[in-house]
């Protein structure tokens, strides 16, 4: 590795998978289950901490600056599962004090008291999985929630004091409208939450819905969906800061944020993935844990719970980095660059020869996509995943 460009150490989250749902969503290619009535907490919470103690023996004197509790549906777990989740990672790790601590939640999994017990266990951002407003839509993607159960989950968590709010929205659903798809958009911000994730409706490999398609709505609409629910946002003062999030100033998702930036992350549960860098050899590692909730708690409590791990070769690290941070709209630097992949900028300024220069915006300073390539990043991405090749 090039002498002059070293790596340097970024910024460390922590991510807890809960791979447990009330049942599994026909879209949902996510390592989730449906939880039985054995569901035995507090075993899965020993193989968590176990799990990460391994992970601290690689990561001592780092501070962990963000905590993301992701699933399947995190919520099913009491607050005092999550409380005890939350305080023995404190003992084991050092904790930024401004910390972000985020837990994934869905309607009809909670009342007012589990969420207020959830505030003061030390959740400070709620991520709830609301998708439409629309009934029929609701049906059509085998959510267990109706509208009304969305608008009270969503009153609910500011009875309980939260005040940092991600609501995630789908579009581009079966027999959706675009008219039924802006109406979405515009609940959604009447409640004036910090955060909306807004994604389209994707069939993925491994879910029922790649196996029974359903028929959903054409290019065009998707495309008209997508602007005018922009439009919404922008009226309503949301801030588009990366491809699928808009956020009010200064409530960006901090977690997120440094997974786009390329920074470093412990996973622990079952199926986690982490990507942590070794300044001392120079080398960027991702390690994923074992994928079944009951061979994962096996395996976890031997302090085993590693199901593989490898060193990303240069071509590697540039792609993923560029998948990462070409999801922001905001330029990455060349200083950001190398420091996080250790990688001279003439590597990266070799390869955007490959693509086309329409999409992309080449300043002294850094790199960013253009409004047209934004809009199709895929194509981007795919330019440099050619060159890699």
């Amino acid at each position: 590795m090039n002498q002059k460009t070293l790596l340097q150490t970024p910024p460390l989250s922590l991510y807890v998978h809960i791979p447990w749902c009330v049942r599994k969503c026909p879209y949902c290619d996510f390592n989730s289950h449906a939880a039985g009535k054995e569901l035995d907490e507090s075993v899965y919470i020993d193989a968590l901490i176990t799990d990460l103690e391994q992970e601290a023996e690689h990561n001592r004197h780092r501070e962990i600056q963000s905590i993301f509790f992701g699933g399947g549906t995190p919520s099913l777990f009491s607050a005092e599962s999550i409380h005890s989740i939350i305080e023995r990672i404190r003992s084991k790790t050092s904790l930024a004090q401004d910390i972000e601590i985020t837990l994934e939640a869905n309607p009809g999994t909670f009342e007012q008291q589990k969420f207020t017990d959830f505030r003061a266990a030390g959740i400070n951002r709620l991520s709830i999985g609301i998708q439409s407003f629309n009934n029929d839509r609701l049906q059509s993607l085998g959510r267990i929630h109706d509208g009304n159960e969305a608008i009270k989950a969503i009153e609910t968590a500011y009875a309980a004091g939260f005040d940092n709010i991600n609501l995630d929205l789908m579009f581009g659903l079966p027999g959706q409208s675009v008219e039924q798809a802006t109406r979405d958009i515009e609940t959604a911000c009447k409640f004036e939450p910090a955060h909306i994730s807004h994604y389209q409706l994707t069939i993925e490999p491994n879910t029922w819905f790649y196996k029974h398609t359903p028929v959903l709505p054409a290019t065009d609409f998707i495309w008209d969906m997508q602007q005018q629910c922009h439009d919404i946002l922008d009226k309503h003062e949301y801030i588009q800061y990366e491809v699928s999030a808009f956020a009010k100033a200064g409530k960006q998702c901090r977690h997120n944020i440094n997974y786009w930036t390329f920074g470093d992350y412990i996973g622990i549960g079952a199926g986690a993935h982490g990507k942590l860098t070794n300044i001392n050899r120079q080398v960027i590692l991702r390690r994923w844990k074992q994928r079944h909730p009951d061979t994962y708690i096996q395996h976890a409590m031997i302090g085993d719970s590693c199901s593989g791990m490898n060193e990303l070769d240069q071509s590697d690290i540039l792609f993923e980095f560029l998948l990462n941070a070409l999801r922001l709209r905001q330029e990455f630097t060349y200083e950001l660059f190398e420091q996080r992949t250790g990688i001279d900028t003439q590597q990266l300024l070799d390869a955007c020869k490959k693509v086309d220069p329409d999409l992309l915006l080449l300043s002294e300073t850094g790199l960013s996509t253009s409004p047209r390539g934004f809009d199709f990043l895929n194509d981007v991405l795919e330019s440099f995943l050619t060159s890699k090749k």
